[in-house]
């Protein structure tokens, strides 16, 4: 059954002071706040976590490591040390150093990050010689096979893993989630929350449809409420 534990709140921001707001507002109605480059660039990622774990939040951190393998196993031992729920590593990065991660990840959950929601058939084509739905299986695969809890595609994918019954287990977390009330913004494969959790997803990773909901849904807490709503009733 769907619980807030399966919004995952984007926290696009430069600033703990930003943050914070969202943070207290938030933290009863998501059950992790994913925090990105921006932020961890700004503020230090032991800064960011101890600040939202104060605060009552869980951490996605999403670093994206893309690395060899033995840095990407030194930065996940350091991740994992701080205590965050959820980290990433580029599929891309090789399996090698997916291993790398996963042989550090504590009791963290290691997400593999598959083809970027604003990618488009064309450009995945280009960068991978293949369309999307066929390098997220492939890196799905790998994901599971280098002992990752799970991946993170477009909801445009969910259908397909799910009926894959070696990858049913894996976690997959899905970005480029828009409400029918909510602009497209530049992601380009996208679907509704109720849409993407009926199709497998386990989390989804929610920003700008929160943080700046059109003037006819109100508040954060009230668009948050209204895609708890959506998944309770899906």
């Amino acid at each position: 059954m769907a619980t807030k534990d399966n919004i995952i709140f984007a926290l696009d921001a430069d600033s703990l002071a930003k943050a914070t707001p969202y943070i207290e507002a938030l933290a009863p109605y998501v059950g992790m706040f994913k925090v990105g480059l921006e932020l961890l660039t700004a503020q230090g990622a032991p800064a960011v976590i101890h600040h939202i774990h104060r605060l009552g939040g869980q951490v996605f951190f999403d670093g994206k490591f893309d690395d060899i393998p033995n840095t990407v196993g030194a930065a996940s031992r350091v991740v994992s040390g701080m205590g965050v729920k959820m980290f990433n590593v580029h599929a891309s990065s090789g399996m090698d150093s997916i291993k790398a991660a996963a042989e550090n990840k504590g009791k963290s959950q290691l997400l593999v990050v598959t083809v970027l929601t604003s990618t488009s058939d064309e450009e995945s084509k280009r960068i991978f010689g293949a369309e999307p739905h066929d390098k997220v299986i492939q890196f799905a695969h790998d994901a599971k096979a280098a002992g990752a809890d799970g991946i993170i595609c477009s909801p445009q994918e969910l259908e397909l893993l799910t009926q894959i019954p070696d990858l049913k287990d894996l976690l997959k977390v899905t970005p480029g989630i828009r409400p029918e009330w909510a602009e497209a913004n530049d992601q380009k494969r996208i679907l509704t929350p109720s849409q993407a959790m009926k199709m497998g997803a386990t989390h989804l990773v929610i920003g700008r449809p929160i943080s700046n909901p059109p003037r006819g849904i109100g508040s954060p807490i009230d668009a948050a409420k209204k895609i708890l709503e959506e998944i309770l009733n899906c």
